[in-house]
């Protein structure tokens, strides 16, 4: 779906945007809404960012292994 930006000082700005990047404005448009969405993402608590992870990790299946120093030193390598 196109995008038709009709206010003048919005044009510019992405005129101005996309020269300094020497990117057309188009682009210059998506990097500054990414840049945008990627800074509000990041004013989400990190405890918040994780939480769908650790549900996600929590699902799988317990393997009884204990995860110790002999465990790390076999998966580094280490005698």
């Amino acid at each position: 779906m196109p995008l038709n930006i009709r206010n003048e000082h919005v044009n510019q700005l992405a005129e101005s945007l996309a020269n300094r990047l020497r990117l057309t404005k188009t682009e210059a448009v998506r990097v500054a809404l990414e840049n945008e969405l990627h800074r509000l993402d990041r004013t989400i608590p990190l405890r918040e960012r994780l939480r769908p992870l650790q549900e996600r990790v929590q699902k799988w299946p317990k393997t009884g292994l204990q995860a110790d120093k002999e465990f790390f030193d076999d998966l580094s390598g280490e005698p």
